[in-house]
């Protein structure tokens, strides 16, 4: 069989419910590089809350995160590393602006960066319980360009806040929407989404188009899936990226729905 690029999200794809990859998604990834293919992680999370996963799975190749504007390999120096940022200046307009328009929480990210105004307990080891005075994320410690900024908001000003900023600074980033409970926004670098760091990827291993399987289940994998020549959502996935799937999978996040479908298709 031809070798594939195995693009996979994390949240509610290649993790079940409790973040956790069972042992048969790993026995299955596993298999799968050791037939030749290609197997990354494509996350929105920072790659802080993502290596753990990458060395668990045993992982060699480069992990994409911050929604492709990070393209690395962990532990290792690599010729071919990206990280693509926006103005920091973004962040200090927004910290001056943050009550005015009903947010909580600012966080500043990159590669070796990871910044929040102030501390909050809301999502497990996402935003800092605590910070050291060098974690604090003002005009002082925020030196480089960021790759993302995610922010906790008011629920019921949440849209009024997207419009907002999309005004302010849309020709300079976009402005993403976290799926779930929790009322988090995301900026991410003007035109990156996952799909610029799955065709990084692909271009890189000498990939076709054609041979890419990407997996997801939210908005932020839309051009992920678009963009593989086999887009496949979970079951447990939203009705709207389903609608542009090429496949979706028998069984959810909760039942190896990733490790299944590959199983099967692959021959593993």
């Amino acid at each position: 069989m031809k070798r594939k690029l195995i693009a996979l999200d994390l949240d509610g794809t290649t993790l079940n419910g409790k973040t956790q990859i069972t042992q048969k998604t790993k026995e299955i990834l596993n298999k799968a590089q050791q037939a030749g293919h290609v197997v990354s992680i494509v996350t929105g999370r920072p790659n802080r809350m993502a290596v753990g996963y990458y060395d668990e799975l045993k992982l060699k190749g480069p992990m994409i995160n911050f929604n492709g504007a990070l393209g690395y390999i962990p532990h290792k120096q690599w010729e071919h590393e990206y990280q693509t940022t926006f103005s920091k200046s973004i962040a200090f307009d927004i910290l001056e602006a943050k009550h005015r328009l009903g947010i909580k929480v600012v966080s500043a990210e990159g590669k070796t960066m990871a910044l929040s105004d102030v501390p909050n307990t809301l999502i497990d080891g996402f935003f800092p319980a605590a910070l050291r005075k060098d974690q604090v994320l003002n005009r002082t410690n925020l030196k480089h360009d960021p790759a993302a900024m995610t922010m906790l908001v008011d629920q019921n000003s949440k849209a009024d806040i997207v419009k907002k900023l999309e005004k302010a600074f849309g020709s300079k980033i976009n402005v993403g929407v976290w799926g779930g409970p929790n009322p988090i926004l995301e900026l991410s670098p003007k035109g990156i989404s996952k799909a610029h760091g799955v065709e990084f990827l692909a271009k890189t291993y000498k990939i076709d188009r054609k041979d890419i399987i990407a997996f997801g289940d939210e908005h932020n994998d839309a051009e992920m899936i678009d963009y593989a020549g086999l887009g496949v959502v979970m079951k447990n996935g939203t009705d709207k990226l389903k609608r542009i799937a090429d496949d979706v999978t028998e069984f959810d996040n909760d039942h190896d729905g990733v490790a299944n479908y590959l199983q099967k298709a692959l021959g593993l």
